[in-house]
């Protein structure tokens, strides 16, 4: 059975994810091969498909850890007792920020998504989904209650964000003149003044 870890304890796991990141990043998907994976991550193919079944699994976990980690930050925001303009609020800057510092995650994301066996786009699709429909249901709670405007439509208030968030890697560079909080406040505070009665 392969190492679980190696000489200062990160998890073969995390190795692999770390240097498929940086190769899909840097030569793309479908330049990097599985055996440049493994000399990275410095260990074998066997490794590799103990963990991961496939290459294809692998791009599919860059992308998931992350929509993991924003749809729990998303359901404690939404959970939250706190006023609802308030928990969009935070809930839209949060996936800026999340998105920002997972930039090289989302750029390879929307350059090889098309890359996914049919069975795994359809999964993260459907993940997707899940995040969008929560975070439109703080819109139409905002609607429903008289806190926003219904004047535009909460699905296209969400393509509208996403629509931003989503170019993120096109054009956001760290050394910048805008920080991520900064980036993160303003596109927020843009949402608000779309939703604004």
């Amino acid at each position: 059975m392969p190492r679980t870890t190696d000489g200062d304890g990160t998890p073969v796991p995390q190795r692999l994810l770390a240097a498929a990141t940086r190769l899909f990043a840097e030569q793309g998907y479908d330049r990097t091969s599985v055996q440049e994976i493994v000399e990275a991550a410095g260990v074998t193919k066997g490794a590799l498909y103990h963990y991961f079944g496939s290459k294809d699994d692998l791009l599919h976990e860059v992308y998931a850890r992350v929509l993991r980690v924003q749809q729990e930050r998303l359901d404690a925001f939404a959970n939250a007792d706190a006023p609802v303009e308030e928990r969009l609020r935070r809930a839209a800057a949060d996936v800026v920020v999340t998105t920002i510092e997972n930039l090289d995650d989302a750029m390879i994301f929307f350059r090889s998504m098309h890359h996914l066996s049919p069975e795994k786009n359809k999964q993260v699709r459907a993940e997707r989904r899940r995040y969008h429909e929560r975070f439109r249901a703080l819109i139409e709670e905002g609607q429903e209650t008289g806190v926003f405007s219904r004047a535009t439509s909460a699905d296209l208030v969400v393509d509208y964000h996403f629509g931003s968030i989503h170019h993120l890697s096109t054009w956001y560079r760290p050394e910048g003149p805008m920080t991520s909080t900064e980036v993160a406040d303003q596109l927020a505070d843009l949402l608000l003044r779309a939703l604004r009665p």
